[in-house]
C-alpha cells in the first residue's frame, strides 16, 4: 500500500474531474497598485486646478495691466484688461522716484536674517519642547502659545522706546532682532517634530557617545529639513511684505521695499499707474524665490511625508 492510497482526496478534487470549475479560481483578482505608480487624474481634477491657478495669478496679472498703462487710462471706465506700452516707462519712473536698488538690497538682507534665525531658533525650541523633558516645559509652552493672541500693534511704543535708548533707530537690526524668534515657528516645529523625530533615534545617538551640538546637527536638523523649509518660506514673504514696523523704525534714507513703495503714492494726483509699477517689482523677488526654491519645498515635504 502506498502513501497515495491513504491521503484522503482534496476538497473539490471529485468537481475538478467532473469538469467543474473551481469557486477559488472564478474569484476575481484585485487589481494592487506597485510602488512608484501614480494616479492619473481626471478631466474634472484638471478643471478646478486650472480655476484655481487662474484666481490666484489673476491679481498678478491685473498689476501688470494697470503697470503697463497710463493714470488717465485707468481712470477711465471700463477699465482695461490688456497690456498697454507703458510698462518699462512706469517700471523705471517707480525705480527711480523709489530708490529701490538700496531698498531690495536692505529687503533682501532683512528678510535673510530674519529667515535664518527664525528657523534656527525655532527648530530648537521646537526639539527641546518635543523631545526634552525638564521643568515647567508645559508652561512655558503655553506661555509661548499665549503671546500669538497678543496683538503685535501693543508692542510697537515700547519697542521703539528700547531701539531708541539703544542707539539702534534708522537701522536695520531695529528690524531685524525683535523678530529672530517667532511663537509661531516655535509651536510649528514643535509639532512637527513630536511625529518625524523618534525618541530612539536620539537615544541610540547619545548610547553612541554624541554630545547635545553632534545629537542636533546630525539628527535633528536632518529630520526637521522639510518642515524648516516651509517655516523658512512663509518667514521670509513674512517679512518681505511686513510694513507696520519698518516705517515705525527706519526713514526714507534706509528704507526696505515695502517702506520706499510708499513714497509712490505721495503728491497732489497719485499716479496709479506707477504705483502698481511699483508693486509689481516688489513682487518680483518673491516670485523668483518660488521659482527657484519651490521644488525643493515640495520635494522636502514629500520626503518627510514618505518618512513618517
Amino acid at each position: 500500500m502506498t502513501i497515495s492510497d491513504v491521503t484522503p482526496p482534496r476538497a473539490g478534487a471529485a468537481k475538478e474531474r467532473a469538469g467543474a470549475p473551481d469557486p477559488a479560481a472564478r474569484a476575481p483578482r484585485r487589481r494592487v497598485m506597485g510602488a512608484g505608480k501614480q494616479l492619473h487624474a481626471g478631466p474634472l481634477t484638471y478643471t478646478v486646478l486650472v480655476l484655481f491657478a487662474l484666481v490666484s495669478l489673476a491679481p498678478l496679472v491685473w498689476t501688470a495691466v494697470a503697470a503697463s498703462r497710463t493714470n488717465t487710462r485707468l481712470a477711465q471706465t471700463p477699465p482695461p484688461f490688456w497690456f498697454g506700452g507703458n510698462l518699462f516707462k512706469n517700471l523705471e519712473t517707480a525705480w527711480d522716484q523709489a530708490g529701490l536698488g538700496t531698498a531690495m538690497l536692505n529687503s533682501i538682507f532683512v528678510s535673510s536674517m530674519i529667515t535664518v534665525g527664525t528657523v534656527l531658533f525655532s527648530t530648537l525650541a521646537g526639539f527641546a519642547f518635543a523631545k526634552l523633558r525638564f521643568r515647567f516645559s508645559t508652561t512655558l509652552l503655553l506661555l509661548t502659545i499665549g503671546t500669538m493672541m497678543v496683538p503685535p500693534q501693543l508692542a510697537v511704543v515700547p519697542l521703539y522706546l528700547w531701539m531708541t535708548d539703544l542707539g539702534w533707530a534708522n537701522h536695520l537690526q531695529t528690524v531685524i532682532l525683535p523678530t529672530l524668534v517667532s511663537a509661531f515657528g516655535t509651536f510649528f516645529m514643535r509639532q512637527y517634530l513630536v511625529q518625524a523625530l523618534p525618541t530612539e533615534l536620539i537615544e541610540a545617538a547619545r548610547v553612541d557617545g554624541a554630545s547635545s551640538l553632534r545629537v542636533v546637527w546630525h539628527v535633528v536638523f536632518p529630520a526637521a529639513r522639510p518642515a524648516m523649509a516651509v517655516l523658512g518660506l512663509l518667514t521670509f514673504v513674512m517679512a518681505w511684505n511686513d510694513f507696520l514696523w519698518p516705517i515705525i523704525a527706519l526713514n526714507s534714507e534706509n528704507p526696505t521695499v515695502q517702506v520706499a513703495l510708499n513714497q509712490l503714492g505721495t503728491g497732489y494726483i497719485p499716479d496709479d499707474s506707477v504705483i502698481m509699477a511699483g508693486a509689481l517689482l516688489g513682487t518680483l523677488p518673491l516670485l523668483l524665490a518660488f521659482l527657484l526654491f519651490g521644488k525643493q519645498i515640495v520635494g522636502g515635504i514629500m520626503q518627510g511625508a514618505i518618512k513618517g
